[in-house]
């Protein structure tokens, strides 16, 4: 295993959403392992600040800052040219699809333009940059490549008011694994992070009553980016199509709380059933876990 602090030296890494959150947590881990980081964000301001932020005094370091809207083809095909032919020769061999919205709302007011922008930055952006960079990567024959895609565990386990978000990060790990299938073969590999309820710009918007009763186990922008590095690293390179997890004991509290109380709910259907002594008794499906 190589050494953290080198192991992405000479690798040119294109992060989409890279002004804020997750995204500029990915840029500032990357760069502090050696890579040169394309930051790459709809905000031009935010995208020059996490550019002021990173490490640069590594061997052969080089990074720069982009404006790029990923639910537009036409924009991604300009980012993807202007670093492959006009600032570093080459494409991107790692790629981090860290770009994500949310518009939240119950399913039952939810708007269908609110709807339909969640679906075009969340997954159709990570479609489309995906794309552009592994046909990139094809076409100059490059021998490998690492593409992390940055979902959420909503997409697995859903979520009351983000019906939208839910079915574009559920998209995104199916995109991801599909991509891992299809790519493997020119030695380019996808993987997606699913993180939990991790303290970034988007969860601000989050009531403070909501929040204190997770606060304790949230989770930090560090994290996500470990996961981040490792996978782009040659410290992975036999893992593609997987979906890992970055959730603490949130969600496994939640499961387990789940299973406990379905656990009891089916011992108490059991008992009535008994208790009847009857055929006629509704039949009950009984599932003990």
């Amino acid at each position: 295993m190589a050494a953290a602090a080198t192991r992405l030296i000479s690798r040119l890494t294109l992060v989409t959403g890279g002004g804020s959150g997750i995204g500029r947590a990915v840029c500032q881990r990357f760069a502090s392992e050696g890579a040169s980081v394309v930051v790459a964000d709809i905000s031009e301001e935010s995208a020059n600040e996490t550019l002021g932020s990173l490490q640069g005094d590594l061997r052969g370091q080089g990074h720069m800052a982009a404006v790029v809207d990923v639910s537009s083809k036409e924009s991604i095909t300009k980012l993807v040219t202007s670093i492959q032919v006009c600032v570093f020769v080459c494409p991107p061999s790692v790629c981090v699809n860290a770009a994500g919205i949310t518009r939240d709302d119950f399913l039952l007011n939810m708007t269908e333009e609110e709807f339909d922008k969640v679906i075009q930055v969340n997954l159709k952006g990570s479609f489309l940059v995906t794309q552009a960079v592994a046909q990139a990567l094809v076409a100059c024959g490059a021998p490998k490549g690492s593409i992390v895609t940055v979902g959420s565990i909503v997409g697995k386990v859903g979520n009351v008011g983000q019906a939208n978000y839910a079915a574009s990060k559920a998209g995104v790990e199916g995109l991801t694994r599909t991509a891992a299938k299809e790519l493997s073969r020119f030695g380019i590999r996808c993987n997606c992070v699913l993180p939990g309820f991790i303290s970034t710009p988007m969860t601000d918007k989050v009531p403070e009553k909501v929040i204190d009763k997770v606060q304790r186990t949230a989770g930090q922008l560090r994290q996500v980016a470990d996961v981040c590095a490792f996978l782009a690293s040659d410290d992975s390179r036999y893992i593609t199509g997987a979906s890992v997890e970055v959730t603490g004991a949130v969600w496994l509290n939640a499961r387990t709380a789940v299973s406990v109380k379905t656990r009891f709910y089916n011992l108490f259907l059991l008992m009535l059933k008994l208790s009847f002594k009857s055929d006629k008794f509704p039949s009950t499906k009984l599932n003990f876990y």
